[in-house]
């Protein structure tokens, strides 16, 4: 039986490091928010796909608004966010049922291509867990005193979205918490799950501060020219 897709949108935090009163995931990039902007890749990728967002409380109705001023009209569900990404993550993942596909993807990375997420979907009939990695071309130095510098050509750049099984990291995301748990791969290993990679994309960046929200306009201009 093939698996469905459930897409899971994570934008439950406020924002502090962008500064101003409206959460990151809701500035305008373009004509539209960096959150709308993100789920419409994946409806790209996939129309069918069962999307759900997860959003502070506080703020279902300024997303409701603005759907209704944007027509954003794609049915989809709201999930309250937790104290944490991990909390907020398994809140959402009480609306995916087992024998699924499921998605999980940072809700202010808009510029990921719908082939990247086509490609990955395509690769989950032989893995059941996928991350996208990107190599890492900077020099890397330890702070530490004594402690050896990384050796960059082991090492990999972790984006989003993150694929699983969904009856997997369900189980996984049972554990309690721990503060190494920064994304949801991290979690997966924790539950000894094996992580396949697929090649990310060097502009599907997050949008976390100012800097990146203009470089997130030129990138924009750049594709439309």
């Amino acid at each position: 039986m093939e698996r469905k897709v459930y897409a899971i949108f994570v934008a439950g935090g406020s924002g502090t490091r962008m500064g101003g009163d409206t959460p990151k995931q809701f500035l305008p990039l373009g004509d539209k928010s960096v959150l709308q902007r993100t789920i419409e890749v994946f409806l790209e990728a996939d129309p069918d796909m069962n999307v759900i967002v997860v959003l502070p409380k506080a703020h279902f109705q300024t997303w409701k608004e603005m759907c209704l001023v944007n027509c954003f009209d794609h049915k989809h569900s709201l999930v309250a966010g937790g104290i944490t990404r991990f909390h907020s993550v398994k809140n959402a993942l009480k609306k995916v049922p087992d024998g699924a596909i499921v998605s999980i993807h940072d809700g202010v990375r808009p510029f990921i291509t719908p082939q990247l997420v086509r490609d990955m979907i395509e690769k989950m009939s032989t893995s059941r867990a996928l991350i996208p990695v990107v190599p890492v071309v900077d020099t890397l130095k330890s702070v530490v005193e004594g402690e050896a510098h990384p050796d960059r050509s082991s090492i990999v750049a972790v984006q989003t979205p993150q694929m699983f099984y969904s009856e997997d990291i369900k189980a996984a995301y049972q554990q309690a918490y721990d503060l190494s748990f920064t994304d949801d791969s991290s979690v997966a290993e924790k539950a000894s799950l094996k992580i396949d990679t697929i090649q990310g994309e060097k502009l599907n960046i997050k949008i976390t501060t100012k800097e990146d929200l203009e470089l997130g306009n030129a990138i924009l201009l750049m594709r439309k020219s």
